[in-house]
């Protein structure tokens, strides 16, 4: 069974360099989906043994051209800031072996403070109850389940959200207790509350049928 680990970049060379060498550890294959980097992501990444497309930015659109370059069985889509936890990648080859056909992980920061600490819970919370976990909790599927979803939408936001939407609705669809580590930057440039209840509002907008487009300019006036 192999697994390939898709991570979409723009301009991210420092945490490309620093986290990619983990994922190059257990995966089978790693793919970085540029968007456009002006810096030298493209370059740290190839000499760290990566393979690379290239294409427009846009997240959802890469990390689609991401796993149409994937001959791999399963697909883990892993954010550059983002670290999956020691046997995460295990983890997925067991829940996929015991019939899971896609799914993703809980999540903890990488600063332990006290906001940040309530902003877990708040997300891990939101993930128990709704089974809806995000792009930055490295969402997962069989590569025939993501062909058969039809992958992601080419949209400026909420690619993740809408994914994880269809996706749960799955037999089998599983998430792992064990977290992945994201970067906390937002949670510490605008505040954990602030962050949640922006990313509620614009949930809550585009399930009442806001378009995603219009959302991506309300969102970049509220944050």
């Amino acid at each position: 069974m192999r697994l390939a680990i898709i991570v979409p970049v723009l301009n991210e060379e420092d945490t490309v360099r620093r986290n990619l060498p983990a994922a190059l550890a257990v995966a089978d294959e790693v793919i970085v989906s540029d968007g456009g980097s002006t810096d030298g992501t493209v370059a740290v990444a190839r000499s760290l043994g990566a393979r690379i497309v290239e294409g427009a930015p846009g997240r959802g659109g890469q990390l689609n051209q991401g796993a149409t370059a994937s001959t791999a069985d399963v697909l883990l889509f892993l954010h550059a800031d983002t670290t999956l936890p020691e046997g995460g990648a295990e983890r997925v080859r067991e829940a996929v072996a015991a019939g899971a056909p896609g799914g993703a992980f809980f999540l903890r920061f990488d600063v332990d403070r006290p906001m940040q600490r309530l902003g877990e819970r708040l997300i891990n919370g939101r993930t128990r109850w709704l089974r809806v976990p995000l792009g930055d909790q490295a969402q997962w599927a069989t590569r025939e389940t993501f062909d058969r979803l039809g992958g992601f939408r080419d949209w400026p936001i909420l690619e993740d959200l809408d994914f994880a939407l269809r996706l749960r609705r799955l037999p089998g669809f599983r998430l792992i207790a064990e977290p992945v580590t994201t970067g906390a930057r937002r949670f510490v440039e605008q505040g954990a509350v602030r962050t949640v209840a922006i990313n509620w509002l614009i949930w809550i907008l585009f399930l009442c049928g806001v378009s995603p487009h219009r959302l991506a300019r309300l969102y970049r006036q509220i944050r």
